[in-house]
């Protein structure tokens, strides 16, 4: 009887891949908001590409299965209808002592608020922190306070997308960069 080699008998690794769910903003605004983080000095900041612009609705988790997640992800927003994101104001965050990005403030309404909720269910996930729907534009490497002196942006914002859709993100492997798009669900036509 041959002998099996150790390798063999050892079952295959488990493949994880780094998840989330949010909403893609539209291209012609992500390139918009894009321009803010331009204000600043390159070298303390990372800007966010605004191909990667996005609000994330649950935050990243590691998945074995991602089959299993589109699933559940297809079978919660079947039952929620496309709503408005509305971009309020552009400023620091997310504290004002404690500043480590510069953002979009926005709006959900209670449909975005819902789904979010269902999505967190959904993924027998929690988020301890108050949920403060925001759009990031970069991320500030160091003193973030002494930036947001420097650089002031603290705009009103009168923009509004319809949201239509909800996204599967793949964040990039470490060293990577970019989201990549799994799967995009359609939401239900506004009633």
């Amino acid at each position: 009887m041959p002998s099996q080699k150790a390798e063999d008998a050892l079952p295959a690794p488990t493949v994880q891949s780094r998840l989330f769910i949010g909403i893609k903003i539209a291209p012609e605004i992500a390139y918009q908001l894009a321009q803010f983080p331009g204000q600043l000095k390159a070298s303390v900041v990372r800007p966010v590409a605004p191909a990667d612009i996005h609000l994330t609705l649950v935050p990243p988790w590691n998945e074995t299965s991602i089959p299993e997640a589109i699933a559940k992800l297809s079978g919660v927003t079947e039952r929620f209808s496309a709503f408005w994101l509305d971009f309020r104001h552009v400023g620091y965050g997310p504290q004002p002592r404690r500043v480590r990005l510069l953002w979009v403030d926005c709006a959900i309404g209670d449909e975005g608020a819902a789904l979010r909720s269902s999505l967190l269910d959904a993924f027998g996930r929690t988020d301890d922190r108050p949920f403060q729907p925001h759009v990031t534009l970069a991320r500030i490497r160091v003193d973030g306070l002494a930036i947001s002196r420097k650089f002031a942006i603290d705009e009103p914002l009168a923009l509004r997308q319809h949201v239509e859709s909800v996204e599967l993100f793949q964040s990039p492997p470490p060293g990577g960069r970019g989201y990549t798009v799994v799967l995009s669900v359609k939401l239900q036509q506004t009633r």
